[in-house]
């Protein structure tokens, strides 16, 4: 809901609010002293005290621990992802993904991950955290079996991500949420493809939602963040805990950008789900595209799922697909693609992005991990942004007639 403080504008109108008012809402008011339309960037390091007696009445000590912009922003990203717990924002995705293992994991503990998951994701658990004695069972999670079988007694994590990066596939999460009620684990999902527009995963039952607010939440190419939204009071002040011991919290003016460009989010999202299913199906019909993945078609293996999951019938602007000829056909692809398309590692902007994940974005996996899930050199993602259907279609056939 919008902020509850009395403001010169009156009250609102009751029930509950559609998405596309809470992205533009939630958490905000007009400010009573001068009218303005926004949250204003607090750029204060400290905030001075009335006195010792009321030492933190107003709420604010030192930006490090909490800031009143970057508070109004927590509060917006916990009404969107339905979160009663509260949020919190990082400077990075990272940040948030480093917070949380910290926050629910020490040595000697042991989590379940999804095998097919971001890059950075993976090398933080393989490279920082397992030196330092926790332990990572990496697996298939579409098939919830495979996640039994991993359990074991020290298990305090479940940490899946729907849809995965990049391979598109999908988690029950209702299912693994049951699971972990059942073990006693917390159930972390990292939803930065989905957004709070297409899926909620604390709809389905998950204990903390993670978001690399750098893609859709910001979408303009402008900054980098992150957040955990978290289903219980106790799990959103562990995360804290952490953050301010950390030091990663998200900057005033980063969280002022981010609380404009995620107003857009729903008007974004609907723009590239319509251009994406537009280039499946030319993708689908083109001689040198040897099969195309994502979860708006019906071909997609798990396309059931992927309806009860995503809201209004929106599918998102991820897919991924290989080209005929391995390598040498996607470097050709990759190399003679001509605008708009960008070629670059990232995703969720308003620019659409091209990627050739073997050698970009899961270049740090163990190769022998990446064959095995399916990421080969031909292998390339797309993230739709929302230019023109017709003209991003143009440069594709252009180059993939080529080939």
């Amino acid at each position: 809901m919008p902020s509850d403080n009395p403001t010169v504008t009156g009250e609102w109108i009751p029930g509950p609010l559609g998405m596309g008012t809470e992205l533009v809402h939630a958490s905000v008011s007009p400010d009573n002293e001068t009218g303005a339309i926004l949250t204003p960037v607090f750029l204060s390091t400290t905030f001075v005290q009335e006195s010792v007696d009321k030492y933190l009445t107003k709420g604010f000590s030192y930006s490090r621990t909490s800031n009143p912009t970057v508070r109004a922003y927590e509060e917006k990203i916990a009404e969107l992802e339905k979160a009663p717990g509260g949020a919190a924002v990082f400077g990075t995705g990272m940040a948030a993904t480093t917070t949380v293992v910290c926050g629910l994991m020490k040595t000697g503990d042991h989590a379940v991950v999804t095998e097919c998951s971001f890059g950075g994701t993976a090398q933080i658990m393989r490279e920082q955290f397992t030196p330092l004695g926790m332990e990572f069972s990496l697996v298939d999670m579409t098939d919830i079996e495979n996640i039994e079988r991993a359990l074991k007694p020290n298990t305090k994590m479940i940490f899946s991500e729907t849809s995965t990066n990049p391979l598109l596939r999908l988690v029950d999460l209702e299912a693994v949420s049951a699971l972990c009620r059942e073990k006693g684990i917390v159930h972390v999902c990292d939803s930065t493809f989905a957004t709070p527009v297409i899926c909620r995963p604390m709809d389905f039952g998950v204990d903390i939602t993670l978001q690399s607010t750098t893609k859709y939440y910001d979408g303009h190419n402008i900054t980098t963040g992150g957040a955990l939204a978290c289903r219980t009071k106790e799990l959103y002040q562990r995360m804290k805990f952490v953050q301010n011991m950390h030091g990663n919290i998200m900057s005033p003016f980063v969280a002022f950008i981010q609380m404009q460009t995620v107003k857009t989010l729903e008007l974004r999202i609907q723009r590239q789900s319509e251009t994406a299913m537009k280039i499946c199906k030319f993708l689908e019909g083109h001689p040198k595209c040897s099969r195309v993945i994502y979860p708006g078609l019906k071909s997609h293996p798990q396309h059931e799922l992927a309806k009860k999951l995503h809201r209004k019938n929106l599918y998102g602007g991820m897919l991924w697909f290989d080209v005929v000829g391995g390598h040498d056909s996607g470097t050709k692809l990759m190399n003679s693609i001509k605008r708009p398309w960008s070629l670059c590692a990232h995703l969720g902007p308003t620019e659409s992005i091209i990627t050739a994940c073997a050698v970009m974005t899961h270049a740090n996996m163990l190769p022998e991990d990446r064959l095995r899930l399916g990421i080969v050199d031909g292998f390339i993602r797309v993230s739709v942004g929302v230019e023109d259907a017709d003209d991003l279609i143009r440069s594709l056939k252009d180059s993939m007639d080529r080939l």
